[in-house]
């Protein structure tokens, strides 16, 4: 297990530094000048020089790249050119919406996939087959977008057909007031975690659905089990560690809803910094927050992994081994 946490720790250093290698180019092969966008149209040349060296858009490439890569190893982001405050600042700040609403999401996908897919599998109903199946797919289908107009529709306060729930902004004082804080998060993460509980709701029933007609089911109903016993204890056991492989791919889907959420929401977190960010073409900003983005999809993938390795059987028969050796 430390041999394979060691090489997944270099692979995961190795791909970051790829990809923030890749973000910085990217963003410097974009035409136009970001200096000349920046200072407006009719700004004269003396001007767009100085905010190209405040930017520090004058010196070479490599020394650009090291300068930021340095910085951002070290928890400095830059600062931002629109409002000349510190990046890690606002995006510490933004997060603080962002990763609960991303938990909370998360949480409804689980709650509402595991235990739907569980029954659409266990269902001998034809009928009840096909209705699980048309949900799973009507559900993946339907853009964040849609979903959210729909709940703001049904139980928007002042404006839906219930009004139950705050469908703009967030509390000025954020999490000091958490009941509120937590009602403006409900109708982002049910938007996002209706989607990805759909598929997650179709990997659960087809995983489990290759279990009951394996032989482990039937060994453990020879036991004494029921049908239903005998699919969840061992079936839904076995196929954990495929599902949750399954789980954190549907977190990138997750994390893409979220963006959606906070524009439609009005919620001012990461997801909406960045876009207004991109609008701007606030350069600085942009590389790190999608560099951040990055790390924290490549940390899913470590952490499914390593998660995968440790329920799974086959890896600690393995390992056992390796000991043993």
């Amino acid at each position: 297990m430390a041999k394979f946490l060691v090489r997944r720790l270099v692979l995961f250093i190795l791909a970051l530094m790829g990809i923030s290698l890749l973000i910085f180019l990217a963003l410097r092969i974009l035409p136009g000048d970001v200096a000349a966008v920046m200072a407006g149209l009719d700004a004269p040349p003396a001007r767009v020089d100085r905010l190209r060296r405040q930017m520090g858009l004058d010196r070479s490439y490599p020394r650009q790249y090291l300068d930021w890569i340095s910085g951002f190893l070290q928890g400095d982001l830059g600062r931002s050119i629109l409002t000349n405050r510190p990046i890690a600042s606002q995006v510490g700040v933004r997060a603080q919406i962002t990763f609960p609403l991303i938990l909370l999401g998360l949480g409804v996908a689980l709650l509402l996939g595991i235990p739907l897919g569980c029954a659409a599998a266990l269902a001998r109903s034809p009928r009840m087959q096909s209705f699980s199946h048309m949900a799973a797919i009507v559900g993946g289908s339907v853009p964040a977008l849609w979903s959210g107009l729909l709940l703001i529709m049904l139980f928007a306060k002042g404006s839906g057909l219930i009004g139950l729930l705050p469908s703009q902004g967030f509390p000025a004082f954020g999490w000091a007031q958490p009941g509120q804080a937590l009602s403006a998060l409900i109708l982002p993460a049910l938007s996002t975690g209706i989607i990805v509980g759909a598929g997650i709701m179709r990997y659960t029933r087809s995983l489990l659905g290759d279990m009951l007609s394996s032989g482990y089911v039937d060994m453990g109903m020879a036991c004494g089990m029921t049908r239903t016993q005998a699919a969840l204890r061992i079936g839904l056991r076995l196929a954990s560690p495929q599902l949750v492989s399954v789980i954190g791919l549907t977190m990138a889907e997750m994390i893409t809803g979220v963006m959606v959420s906070e524009n439609l929401f009005a919620l001012p977190g990461l997801g909406s910094m960045l876009i207004t960010d991109v609008g701007n073409r606030d350069l600085p900003a942009v590389q790190s927050e999608l560099l951040l983005l990055a790390a924290f999809f490549l940390f899913l993938g470590l952490l499914v992994d390593v998660i995968h390795r440790l329920i799974d059987p086959r890896f600690r028969g393995a390992a056992r081994q390796e000991v043993a050796a």
